[in-house]
């Protein structure tokens, strides 16, 4: 434990990509199994425990700290597992201390109502990097600025692969990753798969820029429509019917109508899910209210019926089809398509244009469809694992942008855990005695820089009327210019809008509050944005 307790610190503290990656390959290299594969799957979002830990913690801590100074501090450090491991007493930091495994294996096998005086017998033979470590691993939730794809790439550097290889088996294997490090140390073969349904990885596109263009030429491009809805991948054995997010969740019980509808076939086919009444595509938003359900209603399945369009063909009645270029693989989705002829789904038509002129033209009228954009495909391209240059390009829509007031502020997670990073904003509408009013609109995190988060932060600070734990309530005197993708109507907001991928677009320093937009403005903006 103490090792990977000293890799999470050093992760923590080292923004260089490629010195995380040789943190990590030293890490894999040197401890050995099965810590080190319990480890990688704790860093890759495979390792998660389902307990209160929340409430668990607190009710450890409170015969050691007073209820009021833990609230205070968790407000003040802005994440629970560091609170609890500053906070907790040092005692018997002599004992063994337990290893990434045994805490692993023993909370699987250990009931809720036991894992209680577990956690605190192991929180007492760590110290406080340690327990922070403990409590992350516990949590699932490590922020370190590690993703699933760096370890995986940190895998192949150590074994010297690509990454390739190791996404291609990665899905077919379980923690703690036996055989996985018994191949890649030359020690096992190859885990194989075989025909079982499981994730291979997408072939993913660039956003397309000016200086792409010129290398184009319209008759070696396929132009689809760029749906609004959630890349997913359906795999099917004829036994076995799985279908998989973009990042390899499995969402079959959240879909059970699109795993139904391919029972009994053989393929792996990429495609986008998205909900469909009457041959119409409906907004994101219905399409949100299926997403991250184990189980569906009845009612949920008949008033937002799943629908999958069709794209791209990776493997058929066994047979491989990713090496070969995108018009032979067309050709084989259209014909397996036509053969078989699936329930809840259809193929995504391939754009006739004559030109690039023409296709722009195109790109123009996707808002007035409620469609993202357009996807540009070489014919000749191959179906390659993750963002190979060169070969597909996404032409999203430009994004609406309105201007907001910021009307609350929360410290973020992780590195931003010391600054006000999390932004609500409104819109001024007329409130019932006829004064205006800001309603809140939307939330956003992300669109600015470090040096600009340092300012907005001195702002919250200097501007804060009210406080709610971990939130501050700011005058109304920041105008943030806020870009978003589309906005629909919704009855679960107060504003009855939501808004789809909101971004901060641009700090408005230099405008009065009283000059950002109407409730109205951007309720105007629904009938464009569909």
């Amino acid at each position: 434990m103490r090792e990977f307790a000293r890799l999470l610190n050093a992760l923590v503290y080292t923004s260089s990509r490629n010195a995380k990656l040789r943190l990590l390959a030293d890490y894999f290299r040197s401890v050995p199994d099965p810590d080190r594969g319990y480890a990688l799957a704790a860093l890759s979002d495979g390792l998660t425990q389902r307990f209160p830990l929340r409430r668990v913690l607190a009710d450890l801590l409170e015969p050691h700290v007073d209820p009021v100074l833990y609230r205070l501090s968790r407000d003040y450090v802005g994440d629970t597992a560091e609170t609890v491991a500053l906070l907790w007493p040092e005692k018997n930091e002599y004992l063994p201390a337990p290893s990434v495994s045994e805490i692993a294996e023993t909370v699987t096998a250990t009931s809720n109502k036991d894992l209680p005086r577990l956690i605190e017998r192991w929180l007492d033979t760590l110290d406080s990097n340690g327990r922070w470590a403990l409590l992350k691993l516990l949590t699932g939730a490590l922020r370190v600025g590690v993703s699933a794809r760096l370890a995986k790439t940190a895998l192949a550097q150590m074994a010297g692969r690509e990454t390739v290889d190791i996404e291609e088996v990665w899905h077919g294997l379980r923690p703690p990753y036996l055989e996985l490090f018994a191949w890649l140390e030359g020690r096992g073969e190859r885990p194989d798969p075989g025909d079982a349904p499981v994730f291979r990885p997408l072939m993913l596109s660039h956003p397309i820029e000016e200086t792409d263009w010129p290398a184009l030429e319209p008759g070696d491009i396929c132009a689809e429509w760029k749906w609004d809805g959630i890349r997913v991948q359906l795999a099917s054995n004829g036994r076995e019917t799985r279908l998989y997010s973009r990042a390899g969740d499995d969402i079959s019980s959240a879909f059970p109508e699109i795993v139904d509808a391919f029972a009994g076939l053989s393929a792996v086919a990429d495609g986008e899910l998205l909900v469909v009444r009457d041959g119409d595509v409906a907004p994101f938003n219905d399409l949100q209210k299926r997403l991250n359900r184990k189980t569906v209603t009845a009612k949920m399945l008949k008033g937002y019926p799943a629908h999958i369009k069709l794209y791209d063909l990776l493997f058929a009645g066994g047979e491989d089809l990713r090496g070969h270029p995108l018009r032979q693989r067309r050709q084989s989705l259209e014909g397996w398509h036509g053969s078989h002829r699936p329930q809840r789904c259809d193929l995504s038509d391939v754009i006739d244009f004559a030109d690039f002129d023409e296709l722009r033209s195109l790109w123009h009228s996707a808002r007035a469809h409620n469609i993202e954009g357009l996807m540009l495909k070489r014919w000749s391209s191959p179906y390659l694992s993750g963002r190979p240059k060169g070969h597909w390009y996404k032409w999203k829509r430009a994004p609406l942008t309105i201007d907001c007031v910021m009307m609350y502020a929360q410290r973020g997670s992780g590195k931003r855990s010391s600054y006000h990073s999390d932004y609500t904003f409104g819109t001024w509408r007329a409130g019932d005695d006829g004064a205006r009013e800001l309603v809140p609109v939307g939330k956003a995190y992300s669109g600015f820089t470090d040096e600009e988060l340092l300012k907005l932060d001195r702002w919250v600070r200097n501007n804060t009327t009210e406080r709610y734990g971990p939130v501050r309530a700011v005058r109304p005197g920041l105008v943030l210019e806020v870009a978003f993708d589309a906005v629909q109507p919704s009855k679960r907001h107060k504003s009855g809008v939501a808004m789809r991928f909101p971004r901060i677009h641009r700090i408005r320093w230099d405008k009065p509050a009283e000059e950002a937009d109407t409730l109205e403005t951007l309720k105007a903006l629904i009938i464009a944005s569909r």
